[in-house]
């Protein structure tokens, strides 16, 4: 089968050539409607220009795009504030888009961005079989997240955070502790938490019970989950949360059910953000080395960008926050 061209993106998004090089180049003005279409025909198609193709590898523009889920949360804000500024100093710019866990917005960022011939790519969106990932050669690192096979995965050691976690409520006496995580299938270092948590609880005889949360619900349906969590759990005495902010309004629910952290309700986050320590300063949570993480990001790009070899992951430690919810 032969490779897709520029004239069968028009033909099939309706438009003209001259519109689709408009559109590919950014000039003139265009519909929202129209670049969406466009850009639609491409994904489909799976075309790729090789103008853009050439010099994403022959031409340095020193931009960087970063694309991750939503800068809202605090892992991700932090995250990215940190490779901003270690990009900076070595000589990029960058562009940041918000996936906002939307598999099509995700589609339609890299295609901005591939046109917009960044030299490569800082990633860590939850959104898979995105066609746009398996493109030879181009330079993408990945924070907790598994892409492909070529693409390096930078992540804390997920599975020893959840071993800890878990290790230290059953030491506080608790035995039905409960695990909030992402979806099975969601292909995440992340769900090494929830392995270790059900491992470790198995060891000690104990029941493991996972609550499993979408990403990209919203906070009341995120509340209205965790609320069914008390009422379908009445023996619940710790939770083992897969990040601070799930923690944070489990924690709060529980105040409002008139429960006393640690007494009544042992809670572990996960992610030890500055935020939420500074805020929450009685989170027990797992912290992540979050300047680490985007120092190796950077490196590891560096690398990838120069044509070296990279290791396919890079496992960083992780260290425990102790206070007083769990």
């Amino acid at each position: 089968m032969s490779e897709p061209k520029l004239e069968d993106v028009a033909k099939l998004a309706h438009v003209s050539k001259t519109t689709v090089s408009r559109v590919l180049n950014q000039r003139g003005y265009l519909s929202e409607k129209t670049i969406a279409r466009v850009y639609e025909a491409m994904r489909e198609l799976n075309y790729h220009p090789n103008a853009v193709a050439r010099q994403l590898y022959k031409k340095h523009t020193n931009l960087i795009g970063l694309l991750f889920p939503t800068i809202a949360n605090p892992f991700f804000g932090e995250l990215t504030e940190a490779l901003e500024k270690k990009l900076y100093d070595q000589g990029y710019k960058v562009i940041i888009g918000n996936s906002m866990n939307n598999p099509q917005k995700e589609a339609h960022y890299l295609n901005q961005l591939l046109t917009k011939q960044v030299d490569g790519l800082i990633v860590g969106t939850h959104n898979q079989g995105i066609q746009e990932y398996h493109y030879e050669n181009l330079p993408i690192v990945a924070i907790d997240r598994n892409m492909n096979e070529d693409i390096p995965v930078i992540e804390s050691d997920n599975y020893h955070g959840g071993e800890i976690a878990t290790e230290r409520l059953i030491a506080s006496g608790a035995t039905h502790i409960l695990h909030t995580n992402g979806p099975v299938d969601l292909e995440t270092p992340a769900k090494r938490r929830r392995e270790a948590y059900e491992v470790t609880m198995k060891k000690h005889h104990l029941t493991p019970i996972t609550v499993t949360l979408d990403f990209n619900i919203s906070y009341a349906e995120k509340r209205a989950i965790f609320m069914k969590m008390f009422q379908d759990y009445p023996e619940m005495e710790a939770v083992f949360a897969s990040n601070d902010v799930d923690a944070a309004l489990i924690m709060d629910i529980a105040a409002e059910k008139g429960l006393r952290i640690p007494d009544d309700l042992k809670v572990i986050g996960y992610d030890g953000t500055q935020i939420v320590q500074n805020l929450l300063p009685t989170l027990t949570t797992i912290v992540q080395p979050i300047d680490a993480l985007a120092q190796t990001a950077v490196n590891v790009l560096k690398q990838r960008l120069n044509g070296d070899e990279t290791d396919s992951e890079y496992l960083l430690p992780i260290s425990l926050k102790v206070s007083t919810s769990g």
